[in-house]
């Protein structure tokens, strides 16, 4: 199913290191991991595609702290932030700014434990939607537009993705609802000529 959404995030633990070598700090760790599920809601999950992120690595991709625009790590653009896609997720590095603030108290954060949440901000492109049955639903993301990974504080959905995905949840459960009803009247009516 191909589609466009507004900007959407997923965080998930990472296991973020710091690196210091020839005096350059840096912070180094997954910002996405394969074949885990993000629980949205009960019986509504999601995951990431190994290969969502193969057209998504040369777009110009920012590091952030929490999201926040104005609190920019690195730039793959700028050769201060390195991205790349193994078997086990989106791997990236950061180069961190000693002129930089907010850069070294990430990086003390981090290098301390209490920063350890990593999460990236992308529109889907493709997806396929999975109805269980059990009754729940699990999308697959297979190919994002990607803008931003960030270290983060908190893991958690904006209300607002939650929202957008419930609603594209309904309008999935009204259609298929709609085609079994028309399945449904169609067999009767067939029964009904013989």
């Amino acid at each position: 199913m191909e589609r466009t959404t507004t900007r959407q995030t997923r965080t998930n633990k990472a296991d973020f290191q710091t690196r210091e070598d020839n005096g350059e700090r840096r912070i180094e760790g997954y910002f996405a991991v394969f074949g885990s599920n993000y629980d949205m809601w009960p019986g509504a999950s999601e995951s990431i595609d190994p290969h969502a992120f193969d057209e998504a690595l040369g777009d110009d991709v920012r590091v952030l702290i929490d999201h926040d625009t104005r609190l920019v790590l690195g730039r793959t653009s700028a050769g201060t932030a390195e991205l790349r896609v193994d078997e086990h997720g989106l791997w990236g590095s950061v180069l961190i700014n000693p002129d930089d603030t907010d850069a070294m108290n990430a990086y003390a954060r981090n290098k301390r434990g209490d920063v350890n949440q990593a999460s990236f901000g992308f529109d889907i492109l493709d997806e396929d939607t999975e109805y269980r049955e059990d009754g729940s639903v699990h999308w697959t993301v297979k190919k994002v537009k990607l803008y931003e990974v960030s270290l983060c504080t908190f893991p958690a959905y904006r209300e607002t993705e939650l929202q957008a995905r419930k609603a594209d949840y309904a309008n999935l459960r009204k259609r298929h609802t709609e085609a079994w009803k028309a399945e449904q009247l169609a067999k009767l009516k067939s029964h009904e000529r013989t």
